[in-house]
Formats: C-alpha cells, sequence, structure tokens
C-alpha cells in the first residue's frame, strides 16, 4: 500500500467510522497530502507503510519546521495550522498502527508548536450598559425588543455563555433571592447570583410573551422555536454598526466585559473562575492581561505626565 493509498483508507474511515464532516475531511486530507508531499521529496520516493513505519520524531519535526519556512518564495504557515497540521498526522499514523500494524514511533516524545492564548477582547463598561439597554431599538417587534434586552442583559450580568442562555427554558428564569442554575461545559452545574436589574429585564421580556408555560424555552424566535444564536449575533452586529461599536462587540464580548469589570472592582480570580464555570484557573488568568491593558489606557488619559 502506497502513502496515498493509506491517506485514502483513512479518510474512508473518517467518513464511515467516525463520521467526519466534510470540512474536517478537507482539512485532514490536506494535512496528510502536506505530509506525504515532503516526505516524497525528504527521502526521493513515495511513501509506503513500510516507510510510514520507519518514520523517526526527527521525520516529524523536519516536517514541521518545512511547513514554518518552506525556503524561497514560498510563504510558511502560522502556529495554529502547524499545530492543527501536526493533530492530523497523529490521528493518521494512530489509524495505520491500529488498521495496518505500522510502528508509530515517529510520535514518540512529539510536541506540536505552543500555541498563544488570546486575550479576550472586552467591551468597556458605558459600551455593554448600551448594548443591553440599547440593541433591542434595531428589532421591528416590541416583543422581540424586550428579548433582546432581557437576553443581552443575562449576558452581561451573570457572565454566561450564549449556548447556556439559550438553553434555559422558562421554568429557569433567572431571579436575584434563589440565584440561577447554568449546566456548563462538560455537563457540569454552578450557580450565579442574580442582579435585580436582569431578574426586571427577564420579566418585562416574559410578561410581553403573556405567560408561556414553564417547560417553554426562556427565548424565543419569531417563529416561537427556541432562539437560534445566530440570531442574537445578528441583533448586536446591526446594533453596533449602528452605533459604531468595535468589530469585537459580540454576545461573547459580553461574557468577557463581566469578567474584566468585576476583575477591576477588586473581585478575586477563584470566584470569578467558579462564576465563569471555567475548569482551570489558568483560563481565569487571561483576564489579568485585559484589565493591565484597561489599566494602562487609564494612566494614560489621567496621568499629567504621561503625554
Amino acid at each position: 500500500m502506497t502513502g496515498f493509498e493509506a491517506r485514502a483508507a483513512f479518510l474512508d474511515w473518517l467518513e464511515k467510522e467516525r463520521r467526519a464532516s466534510p470540512h474536517t475531511l478537507a482539512a485532514y486530507g490536506a494535512d496528510i497530502t502536506d505530509l506525504l508531499g515532503f516526505l516524497s521529496n525528504y527521502h526521493g520516493a513515495e511513501p509506503d507503510l513500510a516507510s510510514l513505519g520507519a518514520l523517526r520524531p526527527a521525520d516529524l519535526r523536519a516536517f514541521m519546521a518545512f511547513r514554518a519556512n518552506p525556503g524561497g518564495k514560498a510563504k510558511g504557515v502560522g502556529t495554529a495550522t502547524r499545530a492543527r497540521q501536526l493533530s492530523s498526522v497523529r490521528s493518521f499514523m494512530r489509524f495505520l498502527a491500529k488498521q495496518h500494524g505500522v510502528s508509530p514511533n515517529a510520535l514518540a516524545g512529539l510536541r506540536g508548536p505552543r500555541l498563544k492564548q488570546p486575550v479576550p477582547k472586552a467591551l468597556r463598561v458605558a459600551e455593554a450598559r448600551d448594548v443591553t439597554t440599547e440593541t433591542g431599538s434595531v428589532e421591528h417587534s416590541p416583543l422581540q425588543a424586550a428579548r433582546d434586552e432581557a437576553l443581552f442583559t443575562l449576558l452581561y450580568g451573570c457572565g454566561l455563555r450564549i449556548s447556556e442562555a439559550l438553553a434555559l427554558n422558562v421554568r429557569d428564569a433567572p431571579r436575584a433571592a434563589t440565584g440561577l442554575r447554568v449546566l456548563g461545559k462538560g455537563n457540569k452545574e454552578r450557580i450565579v447570583p442574580v442582579l435585580p436589574a436582569v431578574e426586571s429585564a427577564i420579566a418585562n421580556y416574559l410578561a410581553a410573551r403573556g405567560g408561556p408555560l414553564p417547560d417553554a424555552p426562556l427565548f424565543i424566535g419569531a417563529r416561537g422555536g427556541r432562539l437560534d444564536p445566530a440570531v442574537a449575533q445578528k441583533a448586536i452586529r446591526d446594533y453596533r454598526r449602528l452605533a459604531g461599536l468595535p468589530e469585537h462587540t459580540t454576545p461573547h464580548a459580553l461574557r468577557h466585559s463581566f469578567a474584566t469589570h468585576l476583575l477591576g472592582a477588586g473581585a478575586d480570580l477563584r470566584s470569578i473562575q467558579e462564576l465563569l464555570g471555567h475548569a482551570s484557573l489558568s483560563t481565569t488568568q487571561r483576564y489579568t492581561s485585559v484589565d493591565a491593558v484597561h489599566l494602562l489606557e487609564t494612566w494614560q488619559k489621567a496621568h499629567p505626565r504621561s503625554n
């Protein structure tokens, strides 16, 4: 079996056994093609199963180095792309090991490029407040306007992911006295406190709906079904264009703003971690970088010797 025949078998397995999407199949196929093309030039012949089994970690490191800097006029790919390609190669080699007995020794001790965690982009306090209270102005229906105000007030006031908010039913409506039970990633539950402004916005929206049944979705679309995240994203996108807000003004930016503004007000990282439902404190620590940026901006504007 040649390397490209092995590639075809791997993609067939991904499609039929793993039910991979067309996009995933295209990405994996391109990554393995890059590997096989490199090995053909590197060793002077198209690889077969035997030569793939004889690969060493140094061969794969050479492939990753080539992808970063192919030489000549060709431009190397970025860190994220190389990390994805290495993941594809790992899956390919493990498939060959299980299905064809090929040794996966080339993967031993192999580490991918370290990805730099992006700094969350938060809104300013005034911008976040405007999104919660003014985004509904782009809606033609008073009910949809009340829904958008309630949804975005909930995202900013409780730090929820958009998926967490849209999964709520009417019986889950947040109340300041009892807090809100949220089912997050990995089916992990957490209780978040609820501000009176959040409870009020939700209550106004439910009153406009005319007392829906407890098992009905809390946030509904124009046709009465559970609200699609794309509709919420479009509402903010339309408003930010009218208001001249930055491009990172999205529903998820309200969650970032919730954490950043709490940190700036003196909340500790552990508390913010629990409120956001982060499994690792290192994820929450990204917000310290955001707050440092805001502190620098404040210093530059306020300090008499900053100019």
